[in-house]
């Protein structure tokens, strides 16, 4: 079976789901994996002897901001993150890279506080004249996760990290945080579980309380690693498309789009908005073995570029790819 037969398949089956439409992008507007453009080799952000994961890029000033997780590769990936992952934060005179280390923003602490023990899946955001840090954590020893957040006057900190994770509503493992800020400090959070079911919070302040309004977002598929943005009128879902169920492909880019930001979310397309092929500058192209956790880089209303965190087999880095 060829790609447009398979492409046709996935359409008619994802059609047949009770109350599902497809939302196509229009001719004017071409999908986000045709806009994508060629990387440079000597771009991203690299840590020799560091699983390099995640990746959440912000503009201040005329500085690129990258945070993203690392762990020693003696660790191995990716299980080695649950005990011994933190966050860091590298930058980089334009948005590509390449990206220098700066500092460790969290780390280890003391046991018995609900992220001493590991600091992963990164998401920062200005709000007002504060930064909000969104990650999740595991105290020293624990196999579940939860999600906390850590602010800063400035992107260089200091960093002052919750005493305690956020209550969502619900669930005693959730990952995967990433919010959409309204301009009066609102948020809706989406976050999933540790069986995939995806959930959004809501809250008016990044402190809560929350509010649990979707306990089940998307029950039709397995869907993770979210980057969550309002264009116009309609809120937009990138994300993994964890089993295929969506673009036809395993763990490829699925771009969900809804009227309320809570409630009926539909793909806009059946096209993958990325996929495992990265274009080289130089003519070549990379085909990670894995290629995880989307975020976009918005620059004057504009996404400009597309991170993520790419696996070749040995190594891992996070990777920048341009956006026309």
């Amino acid at each position: 079976m060829n790609r447009p037969q398979l492409r046709r398949l996935v359409v008619s089956a994802l059609l047949a789901l009770p109350g599902l439409t497809l939302v196509p992008a229009t001719a004017a507007e071409p999908s986000l994996r045709e806009r994508l453009q060629p990387a440079s080799r000597d771009s991203g952000f690299r840590m020799p002897g560091y699983f390099v994961w995640c990746g959440a890029a912000i503009k201040v000033g005329a500085t690129y901001h990258l945070f993203a997780a690392r762990w020693p590769e003696a660790t191995k990936f990716p299980e080695g993150y649950r005990q011994h992952s933190e966050i860091v934060r590298a930058t980089a005179t334009r948005p590509e890279g390449p990206y220098t280390f700066q500092e460790v923003v969290i780390g280890a602490r003391a046991a018995g506080r609900w992220d001493a023990g590991m600091a992963h899946n990164p998401a920062i955001y200005r709000v007002g004249d504060r930064f909000v840090l969104f990650y999740i954590g595991s105290d020293v020893g624990a196999s579940y996760r939860q999600i906390g957040c850590a602010t800063a006057p400035a992107i260089t900190g200091p960093w002052a990290r919750s005493d305690r994770p956020l209550d969502l509503g619900c669930a005693t493992d959730a990952n995967n945080p990433s919010a959409c800020f309204e301009a009066d400090g609102c948020l809706k959070l989406v976050w999933r579980t540790k069986d995939l079911r995806v959930c959004i919070s809501t809250a008016t302040n990044y402190a809560g309380p929350y509010q649990l309004a979707n306990t089940n977002l998307w029950p039709a598929a397995r869907l993770e690693d979210f980057f969550f943005f309002k264009q116009g009128d309609r809120w937009h879902l990138l994300c993994e498309d964890n089993a295929g169920h969506i673009t036809g492909q395993a763990r490829w880019g699925a771009h969900l789009v809804s009227k309320d930001g809570l409630h009926d979310w539909q793909p806009l397309s059946a096209a993958a908005d990325y996929d495992h092929t990265i274009r080289w500058s130089d003519g070549t192209e990379f085909h990670p073995v894995r290629r995880e956790r989307p975020w976009l880089l918005f620059e004057n209303g504009a996404a400009t570029h597309l991170f993520t965190a790419v696996f070749d087999g040995q190594h891992t880095w996070n990777q920048p790819v341009p956006i026309r």
